[in-house]
């Protein structure tokens, strides 16, 4: 008996030794595969980059996987406890594995088997950590095995609470939140500092299975495990059973937070932004990069420039008529019984136009309309019960009664507009009377830009109606002609070369040959006014005028101060050119109308003030002026540090005031004239109108701010005869401009040191006499002046009188007027 008891045992420990030899040679083989766990400490998970305003407000965010890096000691004990109670207990104990929760998981898998239920992993958080930034996620002996290895030397590395770093930034929550602080953003709208009890136990219960646990698709699940979760705080002793109570009694609570653009219709420049990133630094940077961005965009700013280019789209888009419903809806029963709500509910709406609501018409009369208004869903799509009516009132939309073709007779009352079914877009007049006024979409466009002139800063950018509607940014992408917008940079050539604002070009019929063919430019209205000063030529924007300039001059001059602007890379020196008829961007002439109001110095446009990367280091910054000094740690009584301006003087400061005076005409007396209400500092601005009336522009200042538009269809078409730069576009700058000067400080233009003020005769360019009538100030560079005799460009050296007769009836009637100084 005991040789057979001594037998057993020997064999019990050959059996042991081959066994143990065994699981040796698989551990050993299982470690020669192990991927290096040392890259976590050089852990970069891909991070959401942020874009801010100016004044710091949060604008976007882009991710693939939302997520905001959260150092350990930043995350509140309360919210330590709840992952700690649902995930591992005791985390802050074990070696990297839990012994006895596995013990527990392979007992209750035991008993399991056969049931169809998922075997439980028992896992700790480091284990976690292993499997999800070092394996895979498959359910084999050989993964689990690895993770165990990985455990153990991963706690033998780093500190726990490292590995729990790791952990809380890694996870994934659903709704494409990665990490705590993105969970606890997407899922409550707040900071990890600022969950509660209640909240922080609901993000820990995600982790087992965010789908299993959806705030609104399984409610009572997601209540059932926040619970059980938080019964297991106040079983660890981090919590008392009186806040766990408190905590259980309070519903979920989440508040998704919003996607897209946080700062008010701020959708076009927040794009311009993320696709100028992508340019510079590739998409993973954008999506992966944890980029933090900080843009030039001023709030109030792009509020104003939104509202005000809306308004003149509709109202151009109005005068037009009603181009129809947005939608219909089948009507079914009688119209109380009627429950429109679901189906309004699935129509979408204009998410940046929130004043705009979509209704149903549900009835029509003579007199009025009434509406039902889009109801609104949870998360879930879930549509509210509740349905609030409203009336249009038949004063209140008359502008509809003719339709956008003509093709129909005007209607009287809106039974002639409108039917039941009839989506329609409502604003709001009175609430409280429930009264609404009709509205629709603008089929024209246009595109806006506010820029810093001294700087480049773009302040604002509306780049259409709505994003909702289209994302073509029609600032920064659409190319158009800019037509007499142009002008300025025609005629700051040639007082760059030898011109004054007193010289005389004949404003008369021109044909000018080429190829074969002949081209004859037309003044807008087709009238000619002869000899005629620079000055009034802008100010009038005289086509023929402008034509002979440019051809006395040399289109080659021209185009090489529209490629040194920044308007055209490389303009064709045609003489059709000199009238805007080449293709750009509003970007692009705002940016050039800075330079003049900036006194000729180049600026760079831009979106952009400052990048830096996920550690705060700066890689980009627009700001390229050198400032030594600047930083000086102490004051040892040196002189104020001074900013060295570096820009490249593209136009001479004199040729700039020249030029700005000039404008500054255009609206107190010229195509813009009556259109800028702002009267407590200087403004000076350009209108422009292509053939056919298919753009009508404004590109305006002041000493500190620059803003340009345009107004046009997408695909080319006549705007109408009143579609105008000074009829649609200028308007529109004076109501931008009206309103950002409460925000902007008054200012005069500079006189540049040494320009000479001279009053002329506003018809010959020549020196008025004291006293004479019409008569103008204009700024004259040092060694020039007003002409000593009445000599005109585009006819000849010298006009005989019976020229000036023929050519000009007002020179002829300031002659025959005895008007002193006319010779």
């Amino acid at each position: 008996m005991v040789r057979l008891i001594g037998y057993l045992f020997g064999l019990a420990c050959v059996l042991f030794l081959v066994v143990a030899a065994g699981v040796g040679i698989y551990l050993t083989g299982m470690t020669k595969d192990l991927p290096n766990y040392e890259v976590l400490a050089s852990y970069e998970p891909p991070v959401a980059t942020r874009v801010h305003a100016g004044n710091g407000a949060l604008m976007a965010e882009y991710a693939r996987e939302r997520r905001l890096f959260l150092p350990i000691q930043a995350v509140p004990d309360r919210v330590k406890a709840a992952f700690l109670s649902a995930e591992d207990k005791n985390f802050y104990s074990h070696p990297g594995i839990d012994i006895t929760g596995l013990g527990r998981a392979v007992l209750s898998n035991l008993q399991n088997l056969g049931s169809g239920r998922r075997p439980e992993g028992a896992s700790t958080i480091t284990q976690q950590v292993a499997k999800n930034f070092l394996l895979t996620g498959d359910q084999t002996i050989d993964r689990k095995v690895k993770e165990a290895i990985l455990s153990f030397r991963i706690e033998q590395t780093y500190s726990k609470d490292k590995i729990l770093e790791l952990y809380l930034n890694e996870i994934f929550f659903g709704l494409n939140s990665y990490g705590i602080a993105g969970a606890a953003l997407t899922y409550f709208d707040k900071s990890v500092t600022e969950l509660t009890t209640a909240e922080a136990a609901y993000l820990a219960a995600l982790p087992k299975g965010p789908a299993n646990y959806h705030p609104f698709r399984r409610e009572k699940a997601a209540l059932e495990r926040r619970n059980w979760v938080i019964d297991r705080m106040a079983e660890n002793g981090y919590i008392t059973q009186g806040d766990a109570d408190d905590a259980k009694k309070q519903p979920l609570g989440v508040k998704q937070r919003r996607t897209g653009a946080h700062v008010f219709a701020s959708d076009y420049f927040s794009e311009e932004v993320r696709r100028q990133i992508i340019d510079r630094y590739g998409d993973k940077a954008l999506y992966e990069g944890g980029l933090s961005v900080r843009t030039s965009l001023d709030p109030d700013l792009q509020v104003i420039a939104r509202r005000a280019l809306q308004n003149g789209l509709v109202e151009y888009d109005e005068r037009r008529g009603f181009h129809g419903p947005v939608a219909q809806i089948a009507t079914t029963g009688a119209p109380g019984t009627w429950d429109w709500g679901p189906e309004l509910a699935k129509q979408k709406s204009l998410a940046d136009v929130p004043e705009w609501k979509l209704a149903v018409v549900t009835e029509v009369s003579a007199k009025s309309a009434t509406i039902g208004l889009q109801p609104s869903a949870d998360a879930a799509g879930k549509v509210d019960a509740a349905r609030e009516t409203g009336t249009i009132n038949g004063d209140d939309m008359k502008w509809a009664y003719r339709d956008s073709t003509n093709t129909r007779k005007p209607a009287k009352s809106p039974d002639g507009v409108l039917k039941p079914g009839d989506v329609v877009y409502v604003e709001p007049i009175n609430p409280q009377a429930k009264t609404y006024r009709l509205r629709q979409p603008p089929k024209v466009q246009g595109g806006f830009v506010a820029m810093d002139p001294n700087t480049g800063r773009v302040l604002a950018m509306a780049g259409g109606f709505s994003y909702s509607q289209s994302e073509f940014n029609r600032a920064t992408q659409a190319m158009r002609q800019p037509g007499s917008s142009f002008k300025p940079f025609v005629y700051s050539a040639a007082l760059d070369n030898g011109y004054t604002p007193a010289s005389v070009i004949l404003d008369a019929p021109i044909e000018i040959v080429s190829g074969g063919q002949v081209w004859k430019p037309e003044n807008y209205g087709g009238e000619a006014g002869g000899p005629s000063t620079l000055r009034t030529g802008i100010e009038k924007s005289r086509n023929q005028m402008t034509v002979r300039l440019a051809q006395d001059m040399g289109m080659e001059l021209v185009a090489e101060y529209a490629e040194r602007f920044g308007i055209y890379d490389k303009m064709l020196p045609v003489l059709a050119m000199s009238l805007g008829s080449g293709e750009t961007t509003v970007m692009r002439m705002v940016s050039a109308y800075a330079v003049i109001a900036n006194g000729g110095k180049q600026i760079k446009p831009t979106v952009i003030d400052r990048i830096q990367d996920r550690y705060g280091k700066t890689i980009f910054r627009h700001e390229e002026r050198a400032c030594d000094g600047c930083n000086s740690n102490d004051w040892a009584h040196q002189e104020e540090p001074s900013i060295v301006d570096n820009r490249e003087q593209v136009l001479d400061p004199m040729t700039a005031y020249q030029i700005t005076s000039m404008m500054q005409g255009v609206v107190l007396r010229g195509t813009a004239a009556g259109k800028i209400p702002v009267k407590d500092r200087d403004v000076a601005g350009k209108t422009g109108t292509t053939n056919d009336e298919k753009d009508a522009w404004f590109v305006g200042f002041t000493p500190n701010l620059v803003a340009g538009l345009y107004i046009g269809f997408d695909t080319p078409t006549p705007l109408g005869r009143a579609g105008t730069g000074g009829g649609l576009a200028a308007p529109i700058f004076g109501e931008f401009l009206a309103q950002a000067a409460k925000l902007t400080p008054a200012e005069k233009f500079h006189v540049p040191d040494g320009m000479q003020l001279v009053a002329v005769n506003r018809k010959t360019g020549m020196a008025a006499m004291e006293g004479q009538p019409d008569t103008i100030v204009e700024a004259f560079k040092p060694g020039t002046g007003p002409a000593d005799v009445f000599q005109v460009i585009g006819d000849g050296e010298y006009m005989t009188q019976d020229q000036i007769f023929t050519n000009s009836p007002q020179a002829q009637q300031a002659v025959t007027s005895g008007m002193p100084g006319l010779f």
